[in-house]
């Protein structure tokens, strides 16, 4: 696999994975309220286990290493708790709200970086991040002006918790991307969410409405794809340059919170906004793209 790729380009792919991503958080927040938490994100996975598994299959793959697979199903086991989190918050706060509060895991990523990938913090890192994590504080001011209800709080203390598995998933996908291509990244983490999930099949599925199967579907396309894209990116950069990309997605959300489910965006949003696009501009101007660290001393 060619990992010379400018960093500047793998910036850019790994923005533009957050940005499907973000877009599929819109179809699921819709699905997680029709459907509940348990039965939106199982019959996603399940789709999602089809979307990915058919062309991976067609590729005629090999079977993984049994070190590759400890990592697979190390993160499928990580995403399975981090996703049930976050869609069970995403279903009680605003989209905005639930997307700035995720941003404490790219803060999280830079440490863990340098202690488990060994990766170097930049000041030019530190900088960019401090700028759009002052970013996120202006618009959870903003929120905290408006009284929330308990369903509201306890959403948001999952998203936080969500972060946190956020952050060690962001590290697992970097020591996944190197050892294992795009689409066997992409499958293995959906079938391993997948069947964490059919743990609680018997007590919890129920099988949807006809009218979300389309729904379903496309949330299921648009993660496989962010998936692809993302695994794509952070096999030819470092956690801690890609983990700013974090940061775009809050645009999205405000932008699919507005449009999908009316919520307002107010000045501190805008401001907040705008001080973490600087920080993602920031990031993306530092040149440097140290070498690959060899795949296998990434292995736990």
């Amino acid at each position: 696999m060619n990992r010379s790729t400018s960093p500047l380009i793998a910036f850019a792919v790994a923005a533009l994975g957050i940005a499907i991503f973000s877009s599929m958080d819109a179809l699921m927040k819709g699905l997680v309220i029709a459907l509940g938490t348990y039965n939106a994100l199982t019959w996603r996975m399940l789709a999602g286990t089809v979307v990915s598994g058919i062309p991976y299959a067609l590729s005629r793959p090999r079977w993984p290493a049994r070190a590759v697979m400890r990592i697979h199903l190390m993160r499928g086991l990580v995403s399975a708790v981090m996703a049930y989190l976050f869609f069970w918050g995403l279903g009680r706060v605003p989209m905005a709200q639930a997307i700035a509060l995720s941003f404490i895991a790219p803060i999280i990523v830079l440490f863990l970086a340098a202690l488990i990938l060994k990766e170097r913090i930049t000041r030019v890192a530190l900088i960019a991040t401090a700028m759009a994590f002052a970013g996120v504080l202006v618009i959870l001011w903003g929120q905290a002006r408006a009284e929330l209800g308990p369903e509201a709080f306890w959403g948001a203390i999952a998203i936080l918790v969500s972060a946190v598995c956020y952050a060690w998933n962001i590290i697992l996908m970097r020591q996944q991307s190197l050892v294992a291509g795009p689409g066997e990244v992409a499958f293995y983490q959906t079938l391993i969410v997948t069947a964490v999930y059919l743990l609680a099949a018997p007590w919890l599925m129920v099988v949807p409405p006809l009218a979300e199967v389309p729904a379903l579907v496309l949330a299921a396309m648009l993660a496989t794809a962010s998936l692809f894209l993302l695994s794509w990116a952070y096999a030819r950069a470092e956690a801690s340059y890609l983990a700013p990309t974090e940061y775009t997605g809050f645009l999205w959300a405000t932008l699919w919170g507005w449009v999908v489910f009316g919520e307002r965006v107010s000045l501190f949003t805008v401001a907040g906004a705008a001080l973490i696009v600087g920080g993602c501009i920031l990031a993306a101007g530092r040149r440097d793209n140290a070498p690959v660290a060899d795949s296998e001393a990434q292995l736990p």
